[in-house]
């Protein structure tokens, strides 16, 4: 639910990659976002940092550029008189960040001598985490700060053992919040209040009446803008061992031991550990047509922009129920949607039955559709298909935050619920590590504006995906 209450203790925002695509397009709306609702402390500041040295105002205007293009009307000016730049920091030199901080901070802290939350932000490519942590560590600036690491958390099962041992050196566990702003979904949480809420939907959650879940991310999103990170992780780094699993396992939970936020953390991350690991078989790579013309990509790269997989969830509610994953760039259209296919009966009165499905759409405010078989209207008993659609922008009272809006506000008060931890993110390593060994698939062509590879259709069974027939 979105918070009501704003942050009392003032905040230093330390944003790692402040030039960065991802902070012009989710950090800086979601800092805005919180400023125009009255969620921060009437004393805050934003320090962005990077490796090129550029001035206070230089940043301002790139923050305020970025608030006119993907923050909401009227947003362009809320974080106005909060911003200044310093170039970052290494584990040898202190740059300008160090002293930057220390002034921010006393600044803060004002006559009253007020305790002051310090935020690190690291919105850096994976390879950036470790020297970052380092830095910290380095400069005596790790104690009693929380640093927010964006995924994917490292690029392997080893790498992730190494970082996770380093983070923990430096930094106890409440300090650490390692971000899937999938999680923080209005539209994703309402997958837990349907189900439990719901018997009409709870009692057919498993596999004795689903053939099969599909969790489909397509994005029409070129990758231009960031090249240099997206060809260091690639679309099944970026987004399958991150966002995908996260929703499957959202789907797949056990019932919590009671419905509140904690239990259905720990029950989300339980099941994970009843993935099995991936099949390189099941899975499908592609690269769209034009990716290596891209500037920075290399002319030879085999760098993923597309995948798909059948995972499979292995205990007693989803046993032999495929979990079918897929998210591209540059494909057909751009949504993001988890459907349950039902199982339903070939003919009922002689007629083909049609599908049965419960399907969330989990982009913007969500919405819940369900399609099943109905009679068509007329004289004859004919049968048709029909959806009822509820738009969660409908219900009201509400006012719902932004993804990262959500969970920049529980970053600042101090709540880990939708957070990922080691735990969960070990077993999806687990899960993931076959598809980094020597039978990882080959990525495959695929034609910009299409629904990828045609191999990615087998995955999904004679009946096919539900975006791609809709």
């Amino acid at each position: 639910m979105a918070p009501t209450t704003p942050v009392e203790t003032p905040v230093l925002f330390v944003l790692h990659g402040a030039r960065g695509d991802l902070a012009e397009r989710m950090v800086y709306p979601g800092l805005a976002q919180l400023a125009t609702r009255g969620l921060l402390p009437e004393r805050w500041s934003l320090i962005g940092t990077g490796r090129k040295p550029i001035g206070d105002d230089e940043l301002a205007d790139l923050v305020r550029s970025s608030l006119e293009e993907h923050g909401e009307p009227g947003h362009a000016g809320a974080l106005d008189g909060h911003v200044s730049y310093a170039t970052t920091f290494t584990e040898d030199e202190p740059g300008e960040l160090v002293a930057a901080i220390h002034d921010a901070r006393r600044a803060l802290a004002g006559d009253d001598d007020h305790d002051v939350t310090v935020v690190h932000y690291l919105a850096v490519p994976p390879s950036a985490f470790a020297p970052t942590t380092r830095a910290l560590r380095a400069h005596g600036m790790a104690e009693g700060v929380r640093v927010v690491y964006e995924k994917p958390y490292s690029t392997s099962p080893e790498s992730f053992e190494e970082l996770d041992a380093l983070v923990h050196e430096v930094l106890d566990e409440d300090q650490v919040f390692r971000i899937d702003h999938f999680l923080g979904k209005e539209a994703t949480q309402n997958l837990h209040v349907l189900r439990f809420g719901n018997e009409l939907f709870g009692g057919v959650w498993n596999r004795r009446h689903v053939a099969q879940v599909q969790v489909d991310v397509p994005e029409t999103l070129d990758v231009a803008d960031r090249a240099d990170f997206y060809d260091e992780t690639g679309a099944a780094l970026d987004m399958l061992v991150t966002h995908l699993f996260q929703i499957a396992a959202e789907v797949a939970m056990e019932p919590p031991a009671a419905l509140d936020a904690d239990h259905l953390a720990t029950a989300r991350e339980a099941v994970i550990g009843c993935f099995r690991p991936l099949d390189p078989a099941e899975v499908v790579l592609g690269q769209f047509d034009g990716y290596r013309d891209i500037d920075g990509i290399a002319d030879d790269s085999t760098t993923d922009t597309f995948v798909a997989a059948r995972l499979w969830v292995d205990n007693d509610r989803w046993r032999g129920v495929p979990f079918l994953l897929r998210t591209g760039k540059r494909m057909a259209v751009s949504a993001q949607r988890v459907t349950l296919v039902l199982k339903t009966p070939d003919e009922l009165f002689g007629e083909p039955a049609g599908p049965g499905r419960i399907s969330l759409s989990l982009a913007g405010d969500g919405a819940i559709d369900i399609t099943t078989t109905v009679k068509q209207p007329g004289p004859d008993l004919r049968l048709a298909t029909g959806t009822a659609s509820l738009g969660l922008d409908d219900v009201e009272p509400g006012d719902p935050l932004a993804p990262y809006a959500s969970l920049l506000h529980d970053v600042l008060v101090g709540d880990r619920t939708l957070f990922t931890t080691p735990h969960g993110l070990e077993a999806a390593w687990r899960a993931f590590a076959p598809l980094l060994g020597a039978d990882r698939p080959e990525p495959e062509p695929y034609e910009p504006g299409s629904w990828g590879p045609a191999r990615a259709d087998d995955l999904a069974g004679p009946d096919g995906w539900v975006l791609t027939r809709s």
